[in-house]
């Protein structure tokens, strides 16, 4: 018999708003069919409707105060509506800013006045609501906010799954605190289901394994909701710059001319990213070889079916009494996990942990 994972999350921005959306349009999904958009209907013992939201932490004004189901909808949110959501009794608050808002994001966010409302302690409203994951979509750039939350989750004794490019799980001295305290946590950057980095990658080891010299390669990327306008700051983006580079250049074994990352902002695509890859080699007698991708996709579902069994990952280590990093889970799907594994690889390897038979 399997237990409610109870989970709370720091970010009610897009990619949040997919994952709350996804447990009530899956609630009743069949163990025993294939269904489309999900890896695993059931991870291990538990089931996608196991999953309960018990806590939100936010900056905007606009959606502090109200309920999620209300909440999800405020904007700048911009996510295609695919499911109702019933009214969870979950009130969002006001979580810490730091450097969660960039200047130039200020607006956009509707940021709270930190004079006239104070943020709560996170620790304890994760020990209040009797936390058991603690999910971070932040703004990519939330260096400081994000060491605030995993702070608070070794404070409460909850498992940390960090969704963006701030290195935490991937740093050897804050993955030793969650080992040393026995808690488990997975990161760092989700990937999503069909992305760039996955199709990127897939790429480069294939032109690898068909022995072609990969010369150079680079992606481009343009969205417009509050991701890609947060990321037009160079500022903001240097360590996603680092995780889609580290992820893709790592299947091959050799450097090479690179250049990935977001591109542009342009509101009207909202919620949708479009995605161009360009790759150029040699094949037998040196000739030349060049493949160029598009992949046009609804940025912020695209990563929720994987944010979904990364927290059933972490509960299953919970009940084994597995604390630090989850190897297998974290390559499997971050961009920058402690370890890169083959995305084929990584894949067999959750199976195994799912059986008990790799510990991590």
């Amino acid at each position: 018999m399997t237990r409610k994972i109870r989970v709370a999350i720091a970010g009610l921005g897009n990619c949040a708003a997919s994952i709350i959306q996804g447990l009530y349009y899956y609630k009743d999904a069949d163990d025993h069919q294939t269904i489309p958009g999900l890896m695993h209907v059931r991870f291990g013992p538990y089931h996608i409707h196991d999953l309960e939201i018990v806590a939100v932490f936010e900056v905007n004004s606009k959606k502090i105060g109200k309920d999620v189901s209300e909440a999800i909808w405020e904007s700048p949110n911009c996510v295609n509506k695919f499911s109702e959501v019933p009214k969870l009794g979950v009130i969002v608050q006001p979580g810490p800013i730091s450097d969660g808002v960039a200047p130039h994001m200020k607006e956009s966010f509707f940021c709270y006045d930190e004079d006239k409302t104070k943020a709560v302690n996170v620790a304890d409203v994760l020990k209040e609501r009797k936390v058991d994951v603690l999910v971070n979509f932040l703004p990519v750039g939330s260096e400081s906010a994000t060491k605030i939350y995993a702070q608070a989750a070794l404070d409460a004794g909850v498992a940390f799954a960090n969704g963006i490019p701030s290195f935490i799980v991937s740093d050897s001295e804050w993955s030793k605190k969650f080992e040393a305290a026995g808690i488990p946590c997975a990161g760092d950057d989700i990937k999503s289901q069909l992305g760039a980095t996955i199709l990127h990658r897939v790429l480069m080891q294939l032109m690898k394994d068909r022995g072609i010299a990969v010369d150079r390669t680079h992606q481009l990327n343009i969205g417009g909701n509050t991701d890609f306008e947060n990321m037009k700051h160079e500022g903001r983006l240097t360590t996603k710059r680092i995780s889609k580079t580290e992820a893709v250049t790592s299947v091959l074994p050799y450097e090479i001319p690179v250049r990935i990352g977001p591109s542009d902002y342009v509101p009207f695509l909202k919620d949708n990213k479009v995605c161009y890859i360009n790759a150029e080699g040699r094949n037998f007698g040196d000739q030349h070889v060049t493949v160029n991708l598009k992949l046009s996709v609804q940025d912020s579902p695209n990563s929720a079916g994987v944010m979904i069994d990364v927290i059933r990952a972490l509960a299953i280590a919970q009940d084994r009494g597995i604390g630090g990093p989850l190897i297998t889970m974290s390559s499997y799907a971050f961009k920058h996990p402690p370890v890169q594994v083959p995305d084929f690889e990584a894949r067999e390897n959750i199976e195994k942990f799912i059986q008990g038979d790799l510990e991590r």
